[in-house]
Protein backbone atom coordinates (compact mmCIF):
# COMPACT_ATOMS: atom_id res chain seq x y z
CA UNK A 1 0.00 0.00 0.00
CA UNK A 2 1.83 3.07 -0.97
CA UNK A 3 1.74 6.27 1.37
CA UNK A 4 -1.05 8.34 -0.58
CA UNK A 5 -3.63 5.37 -0.53
CA UNK A 6 -2.64 4.77 3.24
CA UNK A 7 -3.47 8.22 3.97
CA UNK A 8 -6.62 8.01 1.62
CA UNK A 9 -7.75 5.02 3.78
CA UNK A 10 -7.28 7.01 6.85
CA UNK A 11 -9.38 10.10 5.33
CA UNK A 12 -12.16 7.29 4.32
CA UNK A 13 -11.90 5.86 8.08
CA UNK A 14 -12.49 9.42 9.79
CA UNK A 15 -15.05 10.37 7.07
CA UNK A 16 -17.23 7.50 8.19
CA UNK A 17 -16.41 8.21 12.00
CA UNK A 18 -17.76 11.64 11.50
CA UNK A 19 -21.24 10.42 9.96
CA UNK A 20 -21.38 8.10 12.98
CA UNK A 21 -21.84 11.24 15.04
CA UNK A 22 -18.42 11.72 15.75
CA UNK A 23 -17.03 15.14 16.57
CA UNK A 24 -13.29 14.11 14.77
CA UNK A 25 -11.83 14.75 11.72
CA UNK A 26 -8.76 13.74 9.99
CA UNK A 27 -7.45 17.21 10.51
CA UNK A 28 -8.44 17.32 14.23
CA UNK A 29 -6.77 13.68 15.46
CA UNK A 30 -3.90 15.07 13.53
CA UNK A 31 -3.57 17.55 15.25
CA UNK A 32 -3.72 15.47 18.49
CA UNK A 33 -1.51 13.24 17.42
CA UNK A 34 1.16 16.03 16.66
CA UNK A 35 0.52 18.01 19.95
CA UNK A 36 2.10 14.58 22.00
CA UNK A 37 5.04 13.69 19.53
CA UNK A 38 7.86 16.08 20.48
CA UNK A 39 9.63 15.61 17.62
CA UNK A 40 6.83 17.96 16.16
CA UNK A 41 7.78 20.50 18.62
CA UNK A 42 11.68 20.52 18.15
CA UNK A 43 10.72 20.50 14.55
CA UNK A 44 8.44 23.25 14.93
CA UNK A 45 10.94 25.51 17.03
CA UNK A 46 14.20 24.89 15.17
CA UNK A 47 12.06 26.25 12.03
CA UNK A 48 10.64 29.38 13.59
CA UNK A 49 14.08 30.52 14.70
CA UNK A 50 15.36 29.99 11.32
CA UNK A 51 12.52 31.90 9.69
CA UNK A 52 13.28 34.35 12.09
CA UNK A 53 16.89 34.54 11.00
CA UNK A 54 15.53 34.81 7.55
CA UNK A 55 13.06 37.80 8.35
CA UNK A 56 14.85 39.83 10.80
CA UNK A 57 18.36 39.45 10.56
CA UNK A 58 19.30 42.34 12.20
CA UNK A 59 17.74 40.58 15.56
CA UNK A 60 20.45 38.04 15.71
CA UNK A 61 23.57 40.81 14.79
CA UNK A 62 24.52 44.20 14.39
CA UNK A 63 27.43 43.28 11.97
CA UNK A 64 27.40 44.29 8.20
CA UNK A 65 28.16 40.74 6.88
CA UNK A 66 29.35 42.20 3.91
CA UNK A 67 31.87 44.40 5.79
CA UNK A 68 35.81 42.61 5.68
CA UNK A 69 38.19 43.26 7.74
CA UNK A 70 41.00 42.00 5.97
CA UNK A 71 43.53 41.51 8.83
CA UNK A 72 41.52 39.60 10.65
CA UNK A 73 41.22 36.90 8.26
CA UNK A 74 40.86 33.43 9.05
CA UNK A 75 40.70 34.98 12.87
CA UNK A 76 39.02 31.96 14.99
CA UNK A 77 36.00 32.25 16.90
CA UNK A 78 36.53 34.77 19.92
CA UNK A 79 34.34 37.29 21.79
CA UNK A 80 34.41 39.44 18.80
CA UNK A 81 33.25 37.50 16.53
CA UNK A 82 31.49 34.83 18.06
CA UNK A 83 32.11 31.87 14.86
CA UNK A 84 35.55 33.50 13.54
CA UNK A 85 35.96 35.01 10.73
CA UNK A 86 36.90 33.25 7.10
CA UNK A 87 39.74 34.13 4.74
CA UNK A 88 38.61 37.57 3.35
CA UNK A 89 37.91 38.77 7.08
CA UNK A 90 34.14 38.58 7.05
CA UNK A 91 32.35 37.77 10.03
CA UNK A 92 31.12 34.67 10.07
CA UNK A 93 28.34 34.43 12.37
CA UNK A 94 26.96 37.49 10.64
CA UNK A 95 27.36 36.12 7.14
CA UNK A 96 25.57 32.74 8.78
CA UNK A 97 22.85 34.49 9.86
CA UNK A 98 22.27 35.84 6.75
CA UNK A 99 22.61 33.07 4.75
CA UNK A 100 19.20 31.35 6.20
CA UNK A 101 17.29 34.44 4.31
CA UNK A 102 18.57 32.88 0.86
CA UNK A 103 18.09 29.04 1.87
CA UNK A 104 14.94 29.50 3.42
CA UNK A 105 13.78 31.55 0.22
CA UNK A 106 14.37 29.54 -2.07
CA UNK A 107 13.13 26.22 0.10
CA UNK A 108 9.69 27.98 0.25
CA UNK A 109 9.24 29.63 -2.73
CA UNK A 110 10.22 26.03 -4.50
CA UNK A 111 8.07 24.41 -2.28
CA UNK A 112 4.84 26.86 -2.90
CA UNK A 113 5.44 25.99 -6.98
CA UNK A 114 5.82 22.98 -6.97
CA UNK A 115 2.54 22.75 -4.92
CA UNK A 116 0.97 24.42 -6.75
CA UNK A 117 1.64 23.38 -9.97
CA UNK A 118 1.89 19.94 -8.97
CA UNK A 119 -1.42 19.76 -7.76
CA UNK A 120 -3.20 21.44 -10.40
CA UNK A 121 -2.13 19.22 -12.87
CA UNK A 122 -2.47 16.36 -10.65
CA UNK A 123 -6.14 17.45 -9.93
CA UNK A 124 -6.52 17.85 -13.83
CA UNK A 125 -5.59 14.02 -14.92
CA UNK A 126 -6.85 12.28 -11.66
CA UNK A 127 -11.04 14.30 -11.72
CA UNK A 128 -10.33 14.49 -15.98
CA UNK A 129 -9.19 11.08 -17.19
CA UNK A 130 -9.15 10.12 -20.63
CA UNK A 131 -6.56 12.11 -22.87
CA UNK A 132 -5.96 14.51 -20.59
CA UNK A 133 -4.73 12.02 -17.63
CA UNK A 134 -3.04 10.13 -20.25
CA UNK A 135 -0.91 13.28 -21.85
CA UNK A 136 -0.56 14.65 -18.01
CA UNK A 137 1.23 11.50 -17.20
CA UNK A 138 3.76 10.90 -20.24
CA UNK A 139 4.92 14.51 -19.82
CA UNK A 140 5.00 13.89 -16.11
CA UNK A 141 6.88 10.79 -16.59
CA UNK A 142 9.29 12.74 -19.03
CA UNK A 143 10.28 15.25 -16.55
CA UNK A 144 10.68 12.40 -13.76
CA UNK A 145 13.17 11.11 -15.79
CA UNK A 146 15.26 14.07 -15.19
CA UNK A 147 17.06 14.20 -11.56
CA UNK A 148 16.88 17.02 -9.80
CA UNK A 149 20.43 17.80 -8.32
CA UNK A 150 21.46 16.78 -12.42
CA UNK A 151 18.73 18.87 -14.35
CA UNK A 152 19.66 22.06 -12.10
CA UNK A 153 22.86 21.84 -12.99
CA UNK A 154 22.17 22.29 -16.57
CA UNK A 155 19.52 24.75 -16.02
CA UNK A 156 21.86 27.40 -14.02
CA UNK A 157 24.86 26.43 -15.94
CA UNK A 158 22.42 27.69 -19.25
CA UNK A 159 21.23 30.56 -17.85
CA UNK A 160 24.09 31.80 -15.25
CA UNK A 161 24.10 34.26 -13.50
CA UNK A 162 26.00 38.20 -14.52
CA UNK A 163 27.61 39.66 -11.50
CA UNK A 164 25.38 42.19 -11.77
CA UNK A 165 22.37 40.33 -11.37
CA UNK A 166 19.67 41.88 -8.67
CA UNK A 167 19.61 39.37 -5.58
CA UNK A 168 15.87 38.52 -5.95
CA UNK A 169 16.11 37.69 -9.86
CA UNK A 170 19.07 35.21 -8.70
CA UNK A 171 17.17 33.58 -5.75
CA UNK A 172 13.84 33.52 -8.28
CA UNK A 173 15.98 31.79 -10.92
CA UNK A 174 17.12 28.86 -9.02
CA UNK A 175 13.52 28.84 -7.58
CA UNK A 176 12.09 28.19 -11.55
CA UNK A 177 14.71 25.70 -11.81
CA UNK A 178 14.04 23.60 -8.64
CA UNK A 179 10.35 24.16 -9.67
CA UNK A 180 10.20 22.65 -12.94
CA UNK A 181 12.28 19.93 -11.66
CA UNK A 182 10.07 19.19 -8.55
CA UNK A 183 6.72 19.00 -9.64
CA UNK A 184 6.00 15.85 -11.27
CA UNK A 185 6.41 14.07 -7.77
CA UNK A 186 3.42 15.78 -6.45
CA UNK A 187 1.34 15.71 -9.56
CA UNK A 188 1.85 11.86 -9.82
CA UNK A 189 1.11 11.72 -5.89
CA UNK A 190 -2.23 14.31 -6.02
CA UNK A 191 -3.55 12.48 -8.84
CA UNK A 192 -3.47 8.93 -6.80
CA UNK A 193 -5.38 11.02 -4.05
CA UNK A 194 -7.58 12.28 -6.55
CA UNK A 195 -8.48 8.54 -7.71
CA UNK A 196 -8.91 7.67 -4.37
CA UNK A 197 -11.45 10.62 -3.49
CA UNK A 198 -13.67 10.52 -6.22
CA UNK A 199 -15.82 7.30 -6.13
CA UNK A 200 -16.80 8.59 -2.81
CA UNK A 201 -20.14 9.00 -1.67
CA UNK A 202 -20.19 12.17 -0.62
CA UNK A 203 -18.16 13.17 -4.50
CA UNK A 204 -21.09 11.40 -6.48
CA UNK A 205 -23.87 12.79 -4.26
CA UNK A 206 -22.57 16.33 -5.36
CA UNK A 207 -22.58 15.41 -8.89
CA UNK A 208 -26.15 13.34 -8.83
CA UNK A 209 -27.33 17.30 -7.45
CA UNK A 210 -25.98 18.97 -10.35
CA UNK A 211 -22.73 20.42 -8.70
CA UNK A 212 -20.05 21.66 -10.93
CA UNK A 213 -17.29 19.88 -11.59
CA UNK A 214 -15.22 23.58 -10.36
CA UNK A 215 -17.30 23.19 -7.19
CA UNK A 216 -16.74 19.55 -6.63
CA UNK A 217 -12.85 19.95 -6.49
CA UNK A 218 -13.54 23.40 -4.78
CA UNK A 219 -15.29 21.82 -1.92
CA UNK A 220 -14.89 17.61 -2.07
CA UNK A 221 -12.14 16.62 -3.74
CA UNK A 222 -9.38 19.19 -3.14
CA UNK A 223 -10.22 19.00 0.79
CA UNK A 224 -9.74 15.30 0.75
CA UNK A 225 -6.96 14.80 -1.40
CA UNK A 226 -4.35 17.37 -0.23
CA UNK A 227 -3.21 16.33 2.85
CA UNK A 228 -0.74 13.69 1.08
CA UNK A 229 0.53 16.64 -0.77
CA UNK A 230 1.21 18.92 1.94
CA UNK A 231 2.91 15.97 4.10
CA UNK A 232 5.42 15.29 0.95
CA UNK A 233 5.83 19.06 0.14
CA UNK A 234 6.86 19.58 3.61
CA UNK A 235 9.83 16.92 3.15
CA UNK A 236 11.01 17.97 -0.08
CA UNK A 237 11.20 21.64 1.57
CA UNK A 238 13.86 20.64 3.36
CA UNK A 239 15.27 18.75 0.47
CA UNK A 240 15.21 21.94 -2.03
CA UNK A 241 17.07 23.81 0.52
CA UNK A 242 19.98 21.50 0.30
CA UNK A 243 19.99 21.38 -3.11
CA UNK A 244 20.74 25.22 -3.34
CA UNK A 245 23.03 24.69 -1.26
CA UNK A 246 24.46 22.65 -3.53
CA UNK A 247 24.05 24.52 -6.37
CA UNK A 248 25.56 27.42 -4.87
CA UNK A 249 28.74 25.16 -3.65
CA UNK A 250 29.42 24.85 -7.08
CA UNK A 251 29.40 27.91 -8.14
CA UNK A 252 26.64 27.96 -10.62
CA UNK A 253 23.55 29.01 -7.66
CA UNK A 254 23.59 31.47 -5.60
CA UNK A 255 26.94 33.73 -6.10
CA UNK A 256 28.79 36.23 -4.72
CA UNK A 257 27.97 39.30 -3.84
CA UNK A 258 24.67 37.17 -2.72
CA UNK A 259 24.89 35.78 0.91
CA UNK A 260 24.00 32.09 1.18
CA UNK A 261 25.38 28.79 3.00
CA UNK A 262 25.93 27.00 0.10
CA UNK A 263 28.32 30.19 -1.14
CA UNK A 264 30.01 29.94 2.28
CA UNK A 265 30.42 26.39 2.24
CA UNK A 266 32.47 26.75 -1.03
CA UNK A 267 34.71 29.43 -0.17
CA UNK A 268 35.64 27.94 3.61
CA UNK A 269 37.55 25.00 1.27
CA UNK A 270 40.01 27.09 0.56
CA UNK A 271 41.11 27.11 4.23
CA UNK A 272 39.66 23.87 5.16
CA UNK A 273 42.80 22.54 6.55
CA UNK A 274 44.16 24.96 8.92
CA UNK A 275 40.77 27.12 10.11
CA UNK A 276 37.92 24.46 9.71
CA UNK A 277 35.85 26.56 11.82
CA UNK A 278 35.10 28.57 8.39
CA UNK A 279 33.50 25.07 6.98
CA UNK A 280 31.48 24.07 10.69
CA UNK A 281 29.31 27.06 11.51
CA UNK A 282 27.06 27.27 7.83
CA UNK A 283 27.32 23.91 7.21
CA UNK A 284 25.85 23.25 11.15
CA UNK A 285 23.00 25.85 10.54
CA UNK A 286 22.49 23.52 6.84
CA UNK A 287 22.27 21.05 8.16
CA UNK A 288 19.86 21.67 11.34
CA UNK A 289 17.47 23.69 8.71
CA UNK A 290 17.52 20.50 6.28
CA UNK A 291 16.92 17.99 9.38
CA UNK A 292 14.54 20.57 11.29
CA UNK A 293 11.79 20.55 8.04
CA UNK A 294 12.72 16.25 7.64
CA UNK A 295 11.62 15.96 11.08
CA UNK A 296 8.40 18.15 10.70
CA UNK A 297 7.45 16.33 7.73
CA UNK A 298 7.81 13.15 9.21
CA UNK A 299 5.92 14.05 12.30
CA UNK A 300 2.58 15.12 10.03
CA UNK A 301 2.72 12.12 7.86
CA UNK A 302 3.25 9.84 11.06
CA UNK A 303 0.08 12.20 12.39
CA UNK A 304 -1.94 11.78 8.83
CA UNK A 305 -1.32 7.89 8.53
CA UNK A 306 -3.94 5.86 10.27
CA UNK A 307 -1.92 2.87 11.11
CA UNK A 308 0.02 4.46 13.56
CA UNK A 309 -3.00 4.54 15.79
Amino acid sequence: MTEATTIAVGQETHVAEASEGGARSLASDAWRQLKKNPIFWVSVVLIAIFVLMAAVPQLFTSTDPTEAVLKDARMRPNADAWFGRDIQGYDIYARTIYGARASILVGVFTTLGTVILGSALGIIAGFSGGWADTLVSRITDIFLAIPLLLGGILFMATFPNNADSPYIVVVLKVVLALTILGWPSLTRLMRSSVMQVKPNDYVQAARALGASPWRIIRSHILPNAMAPVIVVATINLGVYISVEATLSFLGIGLTPPAISWGVSISDALVALRTTPHILLFPSLFLSLTVLAFIMLGDAVRDAFDPKTR
